[in-house]
């Protein structure tokens, strides 16, 4: 039995869930991995999830969370500058999910409201019949990420949670995206009107860090922030009748997969 199927399959398992999902847990886990000592494991886990260091710009990484949040070099994420297409704020594995009567369906046997992720009933409304874009990161993905288009952004929103895992497994256990830590910000944008990008936190990570929390003038593909240790989750919420998504990604989100992207890409555009 794999350790996340101990977690959260078992009834022994959730009693250790508890304390791992916990907030204190995750800082503690943050500390060490902000240690100078913490830079030893960094091969072993480069080589274990097959990142290519040449890809990276690696100066004065004092840590594994320095080497985790490593940023990439400009040449290898270009940013797809068509005014009218619709690019991915990260690297991930996406997932397109139509909201229908106000609610989503990650997976099999998982459901969420967008009025609990957002914890705003008003703002919540505004996208009935539109897109969720949900996607998850993994370890050996990059954790820097971007803005998804170019508009006018409120100050962000942070509503404290847990830190589930959130990998499928967990996601068919509960309603993960509505109980982890997340921040999200409105973005005010000329092509696709008022939409949310959102990060969600998950196991061992403690902290997001946004690089402009309050109100501002962004632009698509400028570094909006990064994930510290751990799977992570970017989200975007586009309201209705704004964006055509491409057919393949409508095709296989349909069919319950993932499909792999990278920062920058176009996934679809304008109606």
């Amino acid at each position: 039995m794999s350790t996340l199927n101990f977690l959260y399959k078992t009834k022994m398992g959730r009693i250790f869930l508890r304390l791992l999902i916990s907030k204190p847990v995750s800082d503690f886990s943050g500390f060490l991995l902000d240690s100078k000592f913490s830079k030893s494991i960094i091969k072993s886990f480069a080589k274990k999830n097959n990142i290519d260091l040449n890809d990276y710009i690696l100066d004065d990484i004092g840590s594994f969370n320095d080497f985790f949040c490593r940023r990439i070099k400009p040449e290898l994420r270009p940013i797809d500058t068509e005014e009218s297409h619709l690019v991915t704020p990260c690297d991930g594995l996406l997932k397109v999910i139509p909201i229908e009567e106000g609610k989503v369906f990650p997976v099999k046997q998982s459901i969420f409201t967008i009025k609990d992720l957002l914890q705003d009933d008003e703002l919540a409304e505004s996208f009935e019949g539109g897109y969720c874009l949900v996607y998850r990161l993994c370890v050996n993905h990059y954790h820097r990420y971007g803005y998804f288009e170019t508009g006018v952004k409120k100050q962000d929103v942070v509503i404290p949670g847990v830190y589930h895992t959130v990998r499928p497994i967990a996601l068919e256990a509960g309603p993960v995206f509505v109980q982890n830590s997340r921040q999200y910000t409105v973005i005010e944008t000329e092509r696709f009107g008022k939409c949310v990008q959102m990060e969600v936190g998950a196991m061992l990570v403690g902290r997001i860090v946004n690089e402009q929390p309050s109100e501002a003038s962004v632009f698509r593909g400028a570094e909006k922030g990064h994930f510290e240790y751990g799977g992570s989750t970017i989200i975007v919420l586009i309201p209705k009748n704004v964006a055509r998504i491409d057919e393949k990604l409508i095709a296989a989100s349909n069919n319950g997969e993932e499909t792999p992207v990278v920062m920058g890409q176009s996934i679809g555009g304008t109606i």
